[in-house]
């Protein structure tokens, strides 16, 4: 009998043991270009997700009495369309939990449609362009200011600040690119600035000679381009030799990075760039110094713009299984709209749209080669 109690008082003791270790892995994908010209951003936001989840899985996160851990299922989509579309229905036949991504809107609005036929929730912390959320899909979040906010922002500062009264639009013909420069120069126009000229190039293009040529000939007051910094660069290079350095030079968040300088390797017409993105800057995120100093720590000279926003994004998506108490999307997706999370970069909540609420902006420029906000 004395036998019999010690092996069943074992027995419950190793079920108890069982129920404490076990363990489910989920796994939540992340997507960018991280092959490329803007590889860069890539491999930036990409560390916001894996900081993310290495935070999580310290945590011990209990959900639906397992405890989790959290994986990343990381793809490239070379910032092209059709390999986004790949890459996330790929993600999708693995079962993935949830997807950080993508970086460009050109690759995240067809993507979305693929996630949302499979029921996999996606939060961008980059894409902008507003057609992303105009489907209306449940399963479609941004968590960060889009084109309407930063082209208008830079149209106001140009014209009630800098008073210019001529400016030549360029974009890359990238969704986010013409998408921002059409927000730009319309609010522009109504603000009393002339558009002297409309141009467009593409998002692998290194010689604009011939359209700031043209534009030159305009004598504009500044150049807004709608497109990313690998281009943004070249361009800074070439107004140089074009005697045109004392031109402003506007761009949205595409062109607000770290590498920007590198690019133009010390183009006189840096100092004249005024950028916009979406959310604050670090030092006025509720914890971006902090997390800040930890990425660099990690990932020392590798941040660029959007990493405490894919940080912010992982941490939404566990929020909302948590609150479900599910990892299975059917039913911690309802939750996610829900939203009201104290993130690094802000307090993150949902419009019923699936963009954020209250989004804040902010303008910087480049002095001595750092980037300096101006708000």
């Amino acid at each position: 009998m004395q036998m019999k109690l010690k092996l069943t008082v074992a027995a419950a003791i190793a079920a108890v043991a069982g129920v404490a270790l076990a363990q489910e892995v989920v796994k939540i994908g992340h997507v960018a270009p991280m092959s490329g010209g803007q590889a860069h951003y890539g491999k930036d936001n990409e560390n916001g997700v894996r900081m993310a989840i290495e935070d999580l899985n310290a945590q011990k996160v209990v959900i639906g009495g397992k405890t989790i851990k959290f994986e990343i299922a990381a793809e490239d989509d070379a910032a092209d369309p059709k390999q986004g579309t790949a890459v996330a229905q790929k993600l999708c036949d693995a079962k993935v939990s949830g997807v950080v991504g993508h970086l460009n809107s050109g690759t995240t609005i067809p993507a979305s449609k693929i996630y949302n036929d499979c029921g996999i929730p996606h939060i961008t912390g980059a894409a902008t362009n507003p057609n992303l959320t105009k489907p209306g899909y449940k399963t479609t979040y941004r968590i960060i200011a889009n084109d309407n906010a930063l082209g208008a922002g830079l149209a106001f500062y140009a014209a009630d600040t800098l008073k210019l009264k001529k400016i030549a639009v360029i974009d890359d013909r990238t969704a986010y690119g013409q998408g921002v420069a059409e927000v730009f120069a319309k609010i522009a126009k109504t603000k009393g600035i002339e558009i002297v000229d409309q141009q467009f190039t593409t998002d692998k293009a290194t010689d604009f000679m011939a359209i700031l040529t043209a534009i030159k000939s305009k004598k504009p007051d500044g150049i807004f381009y709608g497109g990313m910094d690998a281009q943004a660069g070249a361009m800074l290079r070439q107004m140089d030799q074009l005697g045109l350095s004392s031109v402003k030079f506007f761009g949205g968040d595409g062109i607000c990075t770290t590498e920007i300088v590198k690019i133009a390797s010390g183009a006189k017409s840096l100092d004249g760039v005024i950028c916009a993105e979406g959310g604050s800057s670090i030092a006025k995120m509720p914890g971006g110094t902090a997390w800040k100093a930890k990425y660099d720590a990690k990932f020392p000279g590798q941040f660029q713009i959007y990493s405490p926003y894919t940080y912010d994004a992982t941490f939404v998506l566990v929020d909302a299984m948590k609150r479900a108490n599910s990892t299975d999307p059917k039913v911690y997706v309802p939750k996610i709209i829900e939203t009201n999370y104290k993130g690094v970069t802000a307090n993150i909540a949902f419009e019923p749209s699936g963009e954020m609420k209250n989004p804040s902006m902010t303008l910087s420029t480049y002095k001595d080669g750092k980037k300096v906000a101006l708000n």
